[in-house]
């Protein structure tokens, strides 16, 4: 007897890497099938659980099912938690060797990756966040500059930035790992009390 086909979720995304790592990191244990789609969501404003929020319920409302939608940010000491959920448009403007002058006049270099995964079931479901937070230093990028802020971004406990760090271990420790893990756990906990 063939095995009952998996539901399908929407990852919110027109970045191929990340649907990548998300898969990836999710295994097959995960209970759906992710395909991403990318949709334009505004650009909401506010603190990194509001914009999740916000995002989720836009998405699954323009999807009319399933969906998860992912928001990181960077945050640096010095700058109170700035650039924080802003970081995308910090990025685009700066690149990451801006990143890093941009903390030149202090002299706390240290950071925090912060990754928040919103869930829902469909349209006028409940939006579930799951997070996960790495302690970190901004440092002179190194490492090909192909993904994002990983080059300027030296997770605590290690001599090597995201980006120099070989996929397979930054996949298993980084912020969007850490959030996934509380999102499959979640996932696991609901099939077992199913069953």
């Amino acid at each position: 007897m063939a095995a009952p086909a998996r539901k399908t979720v929407v990852f919110v995304t027109g970045n191929a890497k990340k649907l990548e790592e998300v898969v990836h990191i999710l295994g097959d244990k995960f209970p759906y099938k992710i395909v991403s789609k990318k949709i334009d969501l505004p650009e909401f404003q506010g603190e990194p659980d509001e914009i999740c929020i916000q995002k989720c319920e836009e998405a699954a409302r323009q999807v009319d099912g399933p969906v998860m939608v992912e928001d990181t940010c960077l945050c640096f000491r010095a700058l109170g938690g700035l650039p924080g959920p802003y970081i995308k448009w910090f990025l685009k403007k700066l690149k990451p060797r801006g990143l890093y002058t941009l903390l030149a006049g202090f002299e706390d270099k240290s950071a925090w990756a912060l990754c928040t995964f919103g869930f829902s079931a469909g349209k006028d479901e409940p939006v579930q966040l799951f997070r996960g937070k790495i302690e970190g230093m901004i440092v002179e990028p190194r490492g090909p500059p192909d993904f994002g802020w990983d080059p300027c971004f030296e997770p605590d406990g290690y001599d090597k930035t995201y980006a120099e760090l070989p996929k397979e271990v930054k996949n298993s420790m980084s912020h969007r790992y850490l959030a996934l893990a509380a999102m499959s756990e979640h996932f696991e906990k609901i099939n077992r009390t199913s069953q």
